[in-house]
């Protein structure tokens, strides 16, 4: 079973499916960020969904917006551009402009203000230099239900947007994130669907970082119902996005322009559902949560194809720069563009590794319904239930080499924090990385993935792309090595920020 059926259908079929699609952040702004900017958060310095985490804020709308490539694609290619849907979740926000605000770049512009993900959120619009809100919706669901008010949105924009221009569109459908609000149509669907029973569901988490173990094992079932209820409610959200991306495809053969118009479909982020005993969210630096889909169709690329390649989200902006015909040398992305896996073009060098970073979250006061739980965490939804478990936390701060090479399928983190803790997983062995090896793996090897962690940490532009510790071009210097062996996961503080 799945809820995207037409999805599969209609681009997977058609085109190319990527196995191994990441993002180098498990959070909706900072994984968004990357897709806009092509770089990694430590380059673009949005580190959580916070203005003080440069999600939005003044700072990101002066230093990156005019970069992001959908800014490229208007100014310097001549494109014709539509947004519909979620942005960035702090868009908006009165200490950042508010609404007045329209970032560079788009030519018709309509989206959620300040995050309020559902079906009555309201939506702001810009186009032509007229704007105004749009009001709230649902009071007819059968109408006003989101995931279609952006499907009718961008119909419309196919169906009066100039015939001159080149055209792209990111429809950026808030589904499947909570509440998750099923179409009136959909609320019976899926009755018998519950979450994966995968060998780490539901299991302690032994060996892994504090908050990992903390969680508790067995869930209750209280947790357990919870989980599976949310796992069917968003694949009955996801029903709708497939409608959506049915009548877009309709739309688009019928103005003759299907097979001129590349369509990527992702996400910004995985999720897990009862892994380690962690009933609901994202953050973690597992496949669960890092891993997403990625399907593209377009001129060019042969049908129902699969690519084991190594992408990341830093990717969408470079390859989307490069299909426009855009010199990438001229930007600062970390990504490289897809456009030579896309085509099947032969002997391509591609990297064997990318970097996975996050900056935990928590609060400076404790929760009084949860008294086991001290200060600096952050209880799921900012309560305590489920059963006051701890999805996130200060030193819930790590940083990770993802590898993937003809030799090694390897993760290796670091956590900042006192016990400076390592987690090392082979993926070849142990795809639901239960164990951690950190301790029995070859200590050159660690070195190594050390070393590369660092250089990954503060890479820019073309060194991130720099050949992977099993690459055959790779150089290591031990010299290099710092003394102590550590994380060196970079923070960012208000106060550091604004310096920047």
């Amino acid at each position: 079973q799945t809820p995207l059926k037409k999805t599969n259908a209609l681009i997977a079929q058609m085109g190319i499916t990527f196995l191994n699609a990441y993002v180098p952040s498990a959070l909706c702004c900072p994984s968004r960020a990357s897709i806009l900017t092509g770089k990694y958060p430590h380059n673009h310095h949005v580190v959580n969904n916070t203005l003080e985490g440069n999600c939005s804020s003044k700072l990101w709308q002066k230093i990156q917006e005019p970069y992001t490539f959908p800014a490229l694609l208007k100014a310097m290619c001549g494109y014709q551009t539509f947004f519909a849907g979620k942005y960035l979740n702090e868009y908006g926000a009165e200490d950042a402009g508010g609404v007045g605000h329209v970032p560079p770049g788009w030519s018709f512009w309509y989206a959620l203000v300040c995050n309020l993900i559902n079906v009555r959120g309201p939506l702001y619009k810009h186009a032509h230099k007229f704007s105004f809100f749009l009001g709230k919706h649902g009071e007819n669901y059968s109408v006003d239900y989101l995931t279609d008010v952006l499907a009718n949105m961008s119909l419309d924009f196919l169906e009066y947007k100039s015939n001159f221009e080149p055209f792209f569109m990111m429809i950026s459908t808030p589904a499947p994130h909570s509440p998750w609000t099923a179409a009136p149509q959909y609320t019976k669907s899926f009755q018998n669907v519950s979450a994966p029973r995968n060998s780490n569901f539901n299991i302690h988490g032994k060996n892994k970082h504090w908050l990992i173990r903390q969680a508790k094992t067995p869930m209750t079932n209280s947790s357990i119902q919870f989980l599976d209820d949310a796992y069917r409610k968003r694949w009955q959200t996801l029903l709708s996005v497939d409608d959506l991306i049915e009548k877009l495809v309709k739309k688009l053969e019928l103005n003759g322009e299907l097979d001129n118009t590349y369509i990527f479909y992702t996400s910004d982020n995985g999720f897990h559902t009862g892994q380690f005993s962690l009933p609901i969210d994202k953050r973690q630096l597992y496949e669960f949560d890092i891993k997403v889909p990625l399907l593209v169709r377009g001129p060019g690329i042969k049908p129902n194809q699969t690519n084991k390649m190594l992408v990341a989200n830093i990717d969408l902006g470079p390859t989307i720069l490069d299909i426009a015909g855009y010199d990438l040398n001229k930007t600062q992305m970390d990504g490289m563009s897809l456009l030579p896996l896309l085509r099947g073009d032969k002997n391509v060098t591609w990297r064997s590794d990318f970097l996975v970073e996050y900056q935990g979250e928590g609060y400076n006061g404790s929760d009084p319904t949860c008294p086991g739980l001290g200060p600096g965490v952050t209880v799921l939804f900012a309560h305590c239930f489920p059963d006051c478990v701890c999805e996130d936390s200060y030193n819930n701060t790590y940083a990770c080499v993802r590898t993937l090479s003809t030799s090694w399928d390897l993760q290796y983190c670091e956590f900042d924090d006192r016990e400076v803790f390592v987690e090392v997983y082979n993926l070849t062995a142990d795809p639901h990385q239960i164990n951690n090896i950190a301790k029995t793996i070859d200590q050159e090897i660690l070195e190594k993935m050390n070393y590369r962690l660092m250089m990954l940490q503060s890479c820019s532009g073309a060194t991130c792309r720099t050949p992977g510790v099993f690459d055959p071009g790779y150089r290591f210097d031990p010299r290099l090595m710092f003394s102590n062996h550590g994380v060196r996961a970079r923070r960012f503080s208000a106060q550091s920020l604004q310096g920047i």
